[in-house]
């Protein structure tokens, strides 16, 4: 279970009504109509029926078995959330030794380097396009179909696809006899992970996905049918201090939450910078660090920098199984820093969170935490839906389209015409 706090209090006016029932029950009022209206297909995807995942996996048993390598053919959306589900679970047991390789750029380097070692013979491609006409997604799937023959009768097998129902990469693949997974249209990319989109590559690599949607029913329960308030009442203080603290900063005490921070990058610039009902420019700007790393470099420009920023801190109560310690050795001229000797790695991560949680605070910025108790596919699946639902909230408030991307299909359309002059 994710518990959180937050110093929001501390920030209001004695005399605002900015937490007041009428202000909380508006905004999940909203929510609720966006949900009842099936503005997006999200907010079903923790109880969506995924007998189809668990057919193929049941029914290509021996098949699955021989694969050494995963292939994710897709951007963005298409990629970042199973990168960060997979990074936040690999220590686990369940977790199959296989390889997985992400193309998701068009840069000649790294693709090279992506596939240098990738076999045909002993691995699967999963190609994720919501249209299926994503630029960078289909010249890559255009180059490995070339590169390792898969529309040969043989290795048609170690193809898969996750596309739109009915869109053109779907109706390609009913046409060559391809095995596709579809997701209903009005789920976005960056809403996408708990659909087959995350849940069939997951399933692939041993992980329990049914406890990932555990998880994820567990934050839809206390939001919609306990009506906890956390949720709104951050996503309340975000929006109505949107020009007095425009720059959300996600400080993630460890690094296997590297790709995640990643994911909530996209997550929320993509679905909060937008213009309004109003055409007003709107947007709060996503930040992500890792500590310790990051104490040393962008920590400094939160202490003593302009006070343009909200924090909040990820942690996990308890990180690894295994306990590695500092030995108690004194060295030299080093005394200094015998005062951690004999104490865990994991302490010493948790009290150096504590600590520079503390001294932001008392610079007067506005913190909040968020802290697993452990990291497994439950807690994992509340992380990704508590963010999932924080955005929508934030995203009504600021009276946007939470769930398009005008902006990005602009220069679509410039690439599309700078091709027509070549």
């Amino acid at each position: 279970m994710i518990h959180l706090s937050n110093t929001y209090e501390k920030f209001i006016p004695k005399d605002s009504h900015l937490f007041s029932k009428e202000n909380i029950e508006s905004c999940f009022q909203k929510i609720l109509t966006e949900k009842a209206n099936d503005t997006s297909g999200y907010y079903n995807l923790p109880y969506e029926d995924n007998r189809a995942i668990f057919d193929y996996i049941h029914t290509n048993q021996a098949f699955l078995q021989s694969i050494k390598t995963l292939v994710i053919v897709g951007i963005g959306g298409s990629s970042l959330g199973t990168k960060a589900i997979d990074a936040l679970l690999s220590h686990q047991n369940n977790r199959k030794n296989i390889k997985i390789r992400f193309l998701e750029h068009t840069d000649p380097i790294m693709i090279h380097k992506d596939l240098q070692r990738v076999k045909c013979e002993e691995s699967l491609f999963i190609v994720i396009s919501k249209s299926g006409l994503t630029i960078e997604t289909t010249s890559l799937f255009k180059y490995v179909l070339k590169r390792f023959c898969l529309l040969e009768t043989k290795n048609k097998k170690r193809l898969i696809t996750i596309t739109d129902e009915d869109s053109p990469l779907f109706q390609w693949s009913k046409s060559e006899n391809i095995q596709s997974f579809t997701i209903k249209p009005n789920i976005g990319g960056r809403f996408s992970v708990l659909s087959a989109v995350g849940l069939l590559p997951l399933a692939i690599l041993g992980y329990d996905i049914c406890n990932i949607l555990k998880g994820a029913q567990n934050i839809a329960t206390q939001f919609f049918i306990e009506k906890k308030s956390e949720i709104l009442k951050k996503a309340i203080f975000l929006a109505k201090n949107e020009t007095t603290y425009p720059i959300n900063v996600l400080f993630s005490y460890s690094s296997v939450f590297r790709h995640f921070n990643s994911w909530y990058v996209q997550l929320w610039g993509e679905s909060l910078g937008k213009l309004d009902y109003q055409q007003n420019k709107r947007g709060l700007t996503p930040i992500a660090l890792i500590g310790s790393i990051d104490q040393h470099s962008f920590l400094q420009l939160i202490m003593q920098g302009p006070q343009n920023k909200s924090v909040t801190f990820l942690s996990v109560e308890k990180l690894s199984q295994k306990s590695l310690y500092i030995p108690n050795i004194s060295l030299k001229g080093l005394e200094a820093t015998d005062f951690v000797n004999n104490t865990s790695f994991n302490n010493l991560l948790k009290l150096q969170c504590v600590a520079t949680k503390e001294s932001i605070i008392a610079q007067n910025v506005p913190v909040d935490s968020l802290v697993l108790a452990s990291l497994c596919e439950e807690s994992v699946g509340e992380l990704i839906f508590y963010y999932e639902l924080l955005t929508s909230c934030v995203g009504v408030l600021l009276q946007i389209d939470t769930y398009n991307q005008p902006g990005v299909e602009f220069g679509k359309k410039i690439l599309r015409e700078k091709f027509t002059h070549i």
